[in-house]
């Protein structure tokens, strides 16, 4: 994890069960002093043990200052992280965390649909927070489960955007489950549709949006975990280094960011499964082999930077400008 930014320290001040597997952290500074400021849409990196860096939306309300308040979902299936937040991260602990980012910032829009699968109400339920403060025309659509699962409905309902929130349960009645070919099936040109949640979902929103003639442009994501990838067929290239001509073989079994580490090559990492967008890298010479979910289908194609937490390479050779 060398090479991650994690400046600040906070505190945990409290910690909520939100809904069945989900908890709540409030952090803030330990001696009072204002946070860092933060747009809707925003994370952070947390170090939740050695070794173990998380990206975490924030989900308060953007002009809070004192606090940052993230949701975790505890994943049975997850690397770890989850589960020790869950089981290890008490009140009035210290904890390691990095500034916010953001990589998935509301941009203008005549109208906005927020889409929000499980734990991904978290950066959503920020940006409904913003929209309504500037009386911005939005809509929230929330699928979960099950209502026992469903995080943050009390503070919803107490909201003044309520009414704008249309609740969607798997185990409730066909009728109130959420019709993403009715939902998305006119483009409208000013408005903007923001997705988070499980890769599956994020998905199914995608596909269907873009089968009724929705631009790529005007379709913004969000994921939680990488894709999976099939390397059965991974063999090894080179990556070379601009500024020194320098030259490092990758095997089939190490990543990029893994071997330019041992050699002493920093790049800034944190989720290393290619949906964060830290480690992006420019690319100067040679074809890399996509594998994130950070960057579009355009700038895919451009070849002009990859990740190299988890992309490779297409090409025998790769010239990154390090």
């Amino acid at each position: 994890m060398s090479g991650t930014p994690l400046s600040l320290i906070v505190e945990v001040k409290a910690r909520h069960d939100e809904a069945q597997d989900i908890v709540t952290f409030e952090l803030a500074d330990p001696h009072g002093r204002p946070l860092p400021a933060f747009s809707a849409g925003a994370h952070i990196d947390v170090r939740v043990k050695d070794g173990v860096i998380r990206q975490y939306s924030l989900c308060n309300h953007p002009e809070e200052r004192d606090r940052y308040l993230i949701g975790v979902l505890r994943d049975p299936a997850s690397r770890g992280g989850s589960v020790a937040m869950h089981e290890e991260i008490q009140v009035g602990e210290l904890v390691q965390i990095s500034a916010p980012k953001n990589h998935f910032a509301l941009k203008p829009a005549g109208r906005t649909l927020l889409l929000a699968g499980g734990i991904g109400i978290t950066p959503l339920l920020c940006m409904a927070e913003r929209l309504a403060h500037t009386g911005a025309d939005f809509e929230l659509h929330y699928c979960t489960r099950s209502a026992e699962r469903t995080a943050f409905r009390q503070r919803i309902a107490a909201s003044g955007f309520a009414e704008r929130v249309h609740f969607h349960f798997d185990d409730g009645v066909p009728e109130q489950k959420l019709d993403l070919k009715a939902l998305l099936a006119t483009p409208e040109p000013e408005t903007r549709v923001y997705v988070c949640g499980p890769t599956g979902f994020i998905d199914a929103v995608l596909s269907t949006a873009k089968a009724s003639g929705w631009p790529s442009e005007r379709l913004h994501t969000e994921y939680f975990a990488g894709a999976v990838a099939d390397t059965s067929d991974d063999g090894s290239f080179e990556v070379k280094i601009a500024s020194s001509g320098a030259s490092f073989t990758v095997p089939a079994d190490k990543t990029v960011y893994q071997v330019l580490a041992e050699n002493g090559v920093e790049i800034m990492v944190s989720c290393e499964q290619g949906v964060c967008g830290t480690c992006l890298t420019r690319v100067l010479e040679g074809e890399p082999d996509h594998r994130d979910l950070y960057l579009d289908d355009d700038e895919h194609a451009a070849n002009d930077q990859f990740t190299p937490c988890c992309s490779r390479a297409k090409s025998k050779v790769l010239v990154l400008d390090l």
